[in-house]
């Protein structure tokens, strides 16, 4: 079913891992869909697998951290695509770093990708999607959006403030047609999650998948979530069915957080 048809949705950081299969999805659905990135080159492979199942996906230079990127990336888009009327703010980056061996580098560059990144973005297509009184909003926060995990102080500290935007800007936005959502995935296994898992298991001295086995035992279903399991909810929330769903945060997470 095709429940995305005529509209056009901006993924940021859709060339891989879970913005890529949030890309696939909204093309599934039918969006047309702008996956940006600050190397659009990186987004071929999603683009050619979209193009190939019938849908229609175009790169586009991004610099999330950029606020006169994000204003080029919109106007292009506006202007290739058609009218915005979903964005996912998907870009994000994490490392594992105990809070004594943090400089006010790595602070930053969290902070300006996950958090500054999704206000930019935000800034950018809302004056678009204010002109035609209709918008989905889906910012990516995660598990560690609620709850603090040691040694991601800067990456908690970014998933909490995107959820402390979102609510803000739904009660903001609640009566121009607009939603704000956020999503908190768990353990998903992509290549930033991949880089984190190597890199426990790096700093206790044990393998890939023992480290991989701890990091499950947070789970209670017992297993990863898949992209897809991603895809599904932030495509859901993007439609017009989700109309009056607005400010909430929803679990993809197999049950690492019950509240």
């Amino acid at each position: 079913m095709n429940t995305l048809n005529g509209h056009v949705a901006v993924v940021t950081g859709g060339a891989m891992g879970i913005g890529a299969e949030i890309a696939a999805e909204l093309a599934r659905q039918g969006a047309k869909v702008a996956i940006t990135d600050i190397s659009p080159d990186r987004a071929q492979d999603v683009i050619n697998s979209i193009q190939k199942d019938g849908g229609i996906a175009t790169a586009f230079h991004h610099d999330v951290t950029d606020p006169e990127s994000s204003i080029a990336m919109a106007g292009a888009v506006e202007a290739s695509l058609g009218p915005i009327s979903i964005v996912v703010n998907n870009a994000g980056v994490s490392k594992r770093v105990p809070v004594l061996d943090m400089d006010e580098h790595e602070w930053d560059r969290v902070m300006d990708i996950n958090l500054k990144g999704t206000f930019f973005t935000i800034k950018a297509v809302l004056p678009f999607m204010l002109e035609r009184s209709y918008g989905r909003i889906i910012n990516m926060s995660s598990v560690v959006g609620k709850k603090g995990y040691p040694e991601f102080s800067h990456y908690c500290a970014s998933k909490f403030a995107v959820l402390g935007l979102s609510q803000s800007l739904a009660s903001e936005l609640a009566k121009t047609g607009i939603t704000v959502n956020s999503v908190c995935p768990g353990i998903v296994m992509t290549p930033l999650h991949d880089k984190i898992v190597a890199e426990m298991a790096e700093a206790d001295g044990i393998s890939f998948q023992a480290a991989l086995t701890n990091f499950l035992s947070n789970v209670p279903q017992g297993r990863p979530q898949t992209p897809l399991d991603i895809a599904r909810v932030v495509a859901f929330l993007s439609a017009k069915e989700a109309g009056s769903m607005t400010g909430g945060s929803y679990h993809v997470d197999g049950g690492m957080v019950m509240s």
